[in-house]
């Protein structure tokens, strides 16, 4: 099947697409990244089948990631209100205030530059989901929607109804300053819901309802491999939580882009007027590229964002 470089909105406008998974805007780490991969591979390598989950896509990043590990007779669904209206006054004055820009399309045209199909839309609120998933039919769901508590509390309920028995759940921010439902609403479900904290990040906090005793020694096996990630085990409610730091964290593999182009950012204010980039030159020799991590981490960390992101077009221009 076949796409081309560029898709329409429904008025006719272009929509370039994204040439690699960093082109596409959100938030995703290295070190959730890396956990994606470990905790979805960890299923595959277990013989555990299952459907994916995404609550809240934004424009489509780590549903991306999420899609490269459907396997044959699994459904993968995402949930988003995109450019819908928000259901109450206060999810729509969030949605206002952080998504102003959010379209379906823009998310379509992301994530076909790295899939043939497109997973199962549902545009709507999340507390629809329990009627469009199967029952106990999710092994992997990544809850990442409204940050109201009333809403993440719903989310929580939805998992744990449509996960399987061995299933995984990950919430993000769930420790940001600017969303303390979501916390509240977490840990809330760790101490009278049964909810079993496996791991957390700076920004993403693992769980299950299921055994959670192998999968965190698999875990911790595979954590004192990895030179780039720092952990230490707490007890909290009565059971090991890992915390890991993935400051250092060296992103997997990720899914390839069939298409050079400028990244879709959202439907309205992306920059249509430049051209899909020609062709460029053979890779370069792997010596021009020594070090070129290390240099974009400390851009990152010690200067502004505009100054970063001209560098950072500067580095990949020249790599």
């Amino acid at each position: 099947m076949q796409f081309p470089d560029r898709s329409t909105t429904p008025g006719g406008d272009e929509l370039p697409r994204p040439a690699r998974l960093d082109d596409v805007k959100g938030w995703f780490r290295p070190v959730d990244q890396l956990l994606f991969d470990w905790f979805l591979g960890h299923q595959r390598d277990h013989g555990h089948a299952g459907d994916l989950l995404e609550l809240g896509a934004y424009l489509g990043k780590s549903a991306i990631f999420m899609g490269s590990y459907l396997r044959p007779g699994e459904e993968f669904t995402v949930c988003d209100l995109w450019d819908s209206p928000a259901p109450d006054a206060s999810n729509s004055a969030e949605m206002d205030r952080s998504y102003a820009t959010l379209t379906r399309r823009a998310f379509e045209a992301n994530y076909l530059s790295f899939h043939d199909e497109l997973p199962h839309l549902v545009q709507a609120p999340t507390s629809v989901i329990t009627s469009r998933v199967r029952a106990a039919g999710c092994r992997f769901v990544h809850i990442d929607a409204s940050h109201l508590y009333e809403h993440v509390h719903g989310d929580i309920r939805a998992a744990e109804r449509l996960l399987t028995p061995e299933g995984v759940v990950v919430f993000d921010d769930f420790r940001a300053e600017h969303c303390p439902g979501v916390a509240a609403a977490v840990w809330g479900a760790v101490a009278t819901a049964g909810l079993t904290p496996l791991c957390i990040t700076g920004t993403k906090l693992y769980g299950t309802w299921g055994d959670p005793a192998r999968v965190r020694a698999e875990l911790l096996g595979w954590l004192r491999t990895r030179t780039d990630l720092w952990h230490g085990v707490e007890e909290v409610a009565g059971a090991p939580l890992i915390r890991i730091d993935g400051r250092r964290a060296e992103a997997p593999e990720h899914p390839r882009s069939r298409h050079r182009a400028e990244p879709v950012t959202d439907g309205a204010g992306a920059d249509r007027s430049a051209p899909a980039p020609a062709a460029g030159p053979a890779p370069a020799p792997p010596h021009r590229r020594t070090g070129t991590p290390r240099v974009r981490r400390l851009v990152r960390d010690l200067l502004p964002p505009l100054l970063t992101r001209a560098l950072v077009r500067t580095f990949r221009r020249s790599t």
